[in-house]
């Protein structure tokens, strides 16, 4: 069976082994060995391996998710069924043919995560695929517990064996070798199957905060030493991941919350996470144009020097050395001999932060939603700014409780901006609470890490009705107003929109304090107040940069 060990560890992204399990024992995997019948033929054995492999990479088995699936077999069996397309549909790309044929893309868009597949058997009948194999969840849970072990130092223990080393036969790969699927066929290369997997294997890293794999190592890295050309292996482990993926761990990231009544912080009171959002399957809409190019065109724009211009502040000397060369030589001399700085260079990334709770659900001032309003804002002002030029990120949010604020990555700053971040915008649908707080912080805290360029803007589109359990609207709006405040003290620029909504204004002042804000009872007035609004953000966080 060893010869599926590079196949299972590309596909999962960990150091996967792959074992011989009983005569007509599904198969299964315990996190770090993939157990497939060897009495299977080749392209079924391939099959099995490559989708455990694929739930171990989508997140499948992880510890909250399973441990719903203990003594609950019908479940775990609705679950795999629909988890299984999801899983293989995240690796699509890698599969070899014969594995993606087994994808039912219909189901496979339904759930965009482990946590909704798992609420989607509670409610569909999954019909179960054979290749899918089985979960064991008692034996997943055990594998977690002997790598915390592992991870807090306590020595390691042998499980003991389940059957006899005998019954693993050696010649396992050698039956059914005419009926083996050939996933070297594809060419080695960028777009080949065999090209992909290797990249991808060759590009694993463990999880910096999570203690590595399970029962794995402590993960490792190189650091240089002082002699020129020398570098040692650490396994020290790194605290914090530099990457906004991060936050998507299943752990999520934590953050402070201002408690108005004590006047003071909870500490790490919040965990945000990133949720994958379901993309909408209809027909992509194209975004309306509502004239926001013109007045956006002139923000963001820092001084760059230029070469060979006919007019500037300084000479361009190898411009000038080859017109004083042209005219020894007879020719006409090119009089562009001139440096000028001039405000061409698009300086700004801007992430777009989308309420889509529940209150966005209510009518809107124009005879829609107020959510449908706010996405074709959303749609709009994403659309602009990336024709622009500029950085662009688009995520949505939503809660439901303090250890359960969702923000759904639509576009993160590295992602095209194409037909499936738009399909992701209109399948949003508004539902749950709204953690504003929360969801700034982390749209601020992204922004940081990945902006890349000297100016940042972070524009919240919201009805302004901060509310969740815990979360009330004072309380709230206190919280919501003070992480505006931490974002701009960082030299993030704050700009919120309220767009179709009946909101108090004066419940807005309340939420959005001193950041720029309007409300727009109608789109097609948005680029009347967007120029002047993006402006007053802007040189708000220039001025703090500064001072700081």
């Amino acid at each position: 069976m060893q010869r599926w060990n590079l196949l299972a560890s590309a596909l999962s992204g960990l150091p996967v082994q792959v074992m011989a399990a009983g005569a007509g024992e599904r198969a299964w995997t315990d996190g770090k060995t993939v157990f497939v019948d060897a009495g299977l033929p080749g392209a079924r054995q391939l099959e099995a391996v490559a989708v455990q492999a694929c739930l171990l990479s989508a997140g499948s088995l992880q510890r909250g998710v399973v441990r719903k699936l203990v003594r609950r077999r019908a479940l775990a069996a609705r679950y795999l069924a629909i988890e299984g397309h999801r899983a293989l549909m995240a690796n699509a790309e890698l599969l070899p043919p014969a594995v993606a044929s087994l994808i039912d893309h219909e189901l496979a868009a339904r759930s965009g995560s482990p946590v909704e597949s798992l609420e989607l058997a509670d409610e569909v009948n999954g019909v179960p695929v054979s290749a899918f194999g089985a979960i064991h969840p008692g034996k997943l849970l055990a594998e977690h517990k002997n790598a915390d072990k592992a991870n807090a130092g306590v020595a390691h223990q042998p499980r003991n064996q389940r059957r006899p080393l005998s019954e693993l036969d050696d010649d396992a790969d050698t039956e059914g070798a005419d009926d083996t699927v050939d996933i070297f066929s594809s060419p080695v290369g960028g777009s080949g199957a065999l090209g992909r997997l290797v990249a991808k294997m060759l590009q694993v890293t463990r999880r910096l905060g999570g203690g590595g794999p399970p029962g794995a190592d402590s993960p490792t890295h190189r650091t240089r030493s002082g002699r020129r050309g020398g570098s040692a292996v650490s396994s020290a482990t790194v605290g914090a991941v530099d990457d906004d993926t991060a936050a998507g761990d299943a752990a999520g990231a934590t953050y402070h919350e201002w408690d108005v009544h004590r006047r003071c912080y909870r500490q790490n009171w919040c965990t945000v996470s990133e949720v994958a959002p379901t993309p909408d399957l209809g027909p992509v809409p194209r975004p309306a144009d509502y004239g926001l190019r013109r007045p956006l065109a002139r923000l963001g724009v820092g001084l760059d020097r230029y070469h060979r211009q006919a007019q500037g502040d300084d000479i361009d000397l190898d411009a000038a050395i080859e017109g004083r060369v042209e005219v020894l030589a007879g020719s006409a001399p090119d009089e562009a001999v001139y440096l000028d700085s001039l405000r061409r260079r698009r300086d700004l990334s801007v992430l777009i932060l989308l309420d889509v709770s529940g209150s966005a659900d209510e009518p809107g001032t124009v005879g829609q939603t107020v959510h449908a309003q706010q996405r074709a804002a959303a749609a709009a002002l994403a659309t602009a700014l990336h024709d622009l030029g500029d950085r662009l990120a688009l995520y949505a949010f939503h809660s439901q409780g303090r250890s359960a604020v969702h923000l759904r990555p639509v576009k993160r700053f590295d992602d095209a901006f194409g037909a499936l971040a738009m399909r992701r915008l209109q399948g949003l649908k508004p539902g749950a609470y709204s953690r504003l707080g929360a969801a700034i912080r982390h749209g601020s805290a992204v922004l940081e890490r990945r902006a890349g360029t000297p100016r940042r803007l972070l524009v919240v589109i919201s009805d302004g009705l901060a509310y969740d359990h815990g979360y009330e609207r004072g309380y709230g709006a206190a919280d919501a107003r003070r992480a505006l405040a931490e974002a701009r003290r960082s030299g993030t620029g704050c700009l919120c929109l309220t767009v179709g909504a009946a909101t108090d204004a004066d419940e807005l002042r309340r939420v959005f304090g001193s950041a720029a804000h309007a409300t727009i009872p109608r789109l097609d007035q948005l680029n009347r107040v967007i120029g002047p609004l993006f402006r007053s953000a802007l040189c708000s966080a220039d001025l703090r940069r500064r001072v700081a």
